[in-house]
């Protein structure tokens, strides 16, 4: 068993929005749990290719939409939407309040991954 408080977790910048790593794979559990910050009014172009994610809002409220705009969500807190396909897609924060999501990433991260905004995955320091 671990605990781990928010304030001992660093934060990686990903490009529009900040990460909160809280479970990686040195943690050993087979996946990775995170707070995810998406600043606001901002539109992330983003596709995993070698991670599922599942993500669930907590607050604040935007939208994901396929990488082709004909699939659309609307994202508000209490809803869970889930990239079971390696789906491209946009995550669009709404203008007036940063979006906040807890996602699951199975295989787990590293840790230290960041976004590559051109839809191609993570990209690796």
């Amino acid at each position: 068993m671990f605990i781990r408080e928010k304030e001992s977790v660093k934060a990686v910048e990903w490009g529009n929005g900040l990460s909160y790593r809280f479970i990686v794979v040195a943690d050993r559990m087979g996946f990775s749990l995170a707070e995810t910050l998406v600043y606001a009014g901002t539109k992330s172009r983003l596709q995993y290719r070698n991670h599922l994610e599942a993500c669930y809002c907590i607050s604040g409220q935007g939208q994901v939409v396929s990488a082709d705009g004909a699939v659309q969500y609307e994202i508000r807190p209490g809803v869970l939407y889930a990239l079971d396909q390696h789906d491209a897609h946009f995550l669009i924060a709404d203008e007036r309040e940063d979006l906040r999501l807890i996602s699951v990433f199975n295989p787990a991260l590293r840790g230290d991954e960041v976004h590559s905004l051109d839809g191609t995955g993570f990209s690796e320091y």
